[in-house]
């Protein structure tokens, strides 16, 4: 009987691409013209961060980046994300976040499960979002980190704790800024009110775009603060 209702509705309302509009014979999302031209992110990529290499040779899976070769010491265990951010893709992101299309939380998880194997295979015990500031999430009515931490708890089987990391100072959007000023505008407003839920936990932190990390740093110091014992990060696009 489902399946019959189902194909009524595909009748009436089929699916389309959500990109470019385009009818669609299966629900798959994107049209194969669309998806083409999605720049995922394959190896070789750096090892820690996830950040795409120009070469590869025998040892590609353990090569790290110039940054991550330099920098002593980081919050994060590892770091993925699904796609590179430009032309192609940004309205996927876009439209999700600003223009109330919710229906893309669906295939952006689909695209991060894929891209964050690295991670679920190493092993992890929560998927936490990078939380909004009240205030921001009453204005936008739904926090697109949280969408996409929910969708890849089904796909994974792991929980979703949308409630122990806070945003406890509203700030100017990360989108009006650019470089260290992003940094000194998201220090020290995240915190974690009820540590019980992350101590000695594996965590898998959730955003929709990685651009310059300032945020998720911020958010994986404050959980590693209240005891995780490793911090993640997933985000569907990536700024390259």
């Amino acid at each position: 009987m489902r399946l019959f209702f189902r194909h009524i509705l595909d009748c009436l309302l089929p699916p389309r691409c959500l990109q470019c509009g385009k009818i669609l014979k299966q629900n798959s999302g994107l049209c194969r013209s669309c998806l083409d031209e999605i720049n995922f992110i394959v190896k070789p990529y750096c090892a820690k961060c996830g950040h795409p290499l120009e070469y590869a040779d025998e040892n590609a899976d353990k090569m790290l980046c110039g940054r991550c070769l330099s920098r002593q010491r980081s919050p994060f265990r590892l770091s993925r994300s699904a796609f590179a951010y430009d032309e192609a893709s940004k309205n996927l992101i876009l439209n999700f976040k600003f223009k109330d299309k919710t229906e893309n939380a669906k295939l952006l998880a689909q695209m991060m499960w894929v891209g964050g194997r690295d991670i679920f295979a190493a092993g992890a015990d929560v998927i936490v979002p990078v939380p909004l500031h009240y205030t921001r999430l009453l204005s936008r009515r739904y926090n697109q980190s949280a969408l996409l931490g929910r969708e890849l708890a089904k796909l994974s089987g792991l929980p979703c704790d949308v409630l122990s990391l806070v945003r406890h100072k509203k700030t100017r959007p990360q989108v009006e800024l650019s470089g260290s000023a992003r940094q000194m505008n998201v220090r020290n407003v995240f915190s974690v009110k009820r540590p019980q839920n992350i101590k000695g936990k594996r965590v898998i932190l959730i955003d929709d775009v990685l651009t310059t990390g300032a945020t998720l740093r911020e958010c994986a110091k404050a959980l590693k603060r209240a005891g995780a014992k490793s911090v993640d990060t997933l985000t569907a696009g990536r700024v390259v």
